[in-house]
């Protein structure tokens, strides 16, 4: 039983978003199905911290959960900056259920148990360069993390997060979500949002004492990465 992530999986599958359009992205449902079934048993988890889908609301998203769904393993999934379907959480509860979408979980506010560890996550913010930061949307994003951290450290789990944004990139980072992790002695982050060219200035590695991995679709070519 093995731990996998895998960012950006920007399914269109009954809209018209095709991600061909972008260097690297031709014929990624394919590539992706072929390597996430490879590699993935039903027995693994994975994690897939957000732009889940093109979608608009979840009646479009429905298509896209049900390739999702039979992909092998469970999916655990966070929001990202492009899941414009996302909704309340008894409304996406339901969704699952109605759908018989069972081999799929929400991460919201809370924490998914994985043996000893935590998995846990929210979408994070980003500080662009010369972009104002929004205060609002920070503490939001960092009180989130920091509900989802500490209902695993209350049940003695060691918390694993994952974040769609990256909290450190181009010489920036996010301070108030480092704090999060700091605070509650977090040592690995994975995070997507990166694409293209900016996989360049990606933080990859130990830093300030935390192992960050970048698992934007495209950055690990459309296969799930190992993560334990």
């Amino acid at each position: 039983m093995s731990l996998y992530a895998i960012a950006d999986l920007h399914l269109s599958l009954s809209v018209n978003k095709p991600m061909n359009i972008f260097e690297g992205w031709d014929d990624y449902v394919e590539r992706l199905t072929e390597n996430w079934q490879r590699t993935v048993s039903p027995e693994d988890t994975v994690v897939v911290p957000g732009d889940i889908s093109w979608a608009m609301n979840l009646s479009e998203a429905k298509a896209d959960f049900e390739y999702i769904n039979k992909l092998n393993g469970h999916k655990v999934i966070l929001k990202g900056n492009h899941d414009y379907w996302w909704n309340s959480m008894k409304k996406m509860q339901n969704f699952l259920d109605v759908n018989g979408f069972d081999t799929i979980t929400i991460l919201h506010n809370t924490y998914y148990p994985y043996g000893e560890y935590g998995i846990c996550g929210t979408r994070g913010w980003i500080n662009e360069p010369g972009v104002p930061a929004d205060a609002k949307i920070i503490a939001r994003e960092a009180g989130r993390l920091e509900a989802s951290v500490l209902s695993a450290v209350k049940d003695g789990k060691i918390p694993l997060v994952f974040l769609h944004y990256p909290p450190v990139y181009a010489g920036d980072c996010n301070r108030e979500i480092l704090d999060v992790m700091v605070k509650y002695g977090v040592k690995t982050c994975f995070y997507g949002h990166l694409h293209g060219k900016a996989h360049r200035i990606a933080v990859c590695g130990e830093h300030d004492g935390i192992n960050y991995q970048l698992v934007s679709g495209d950055f690990v070519q459309f296969c799930p990465k190992l993560v334990m």
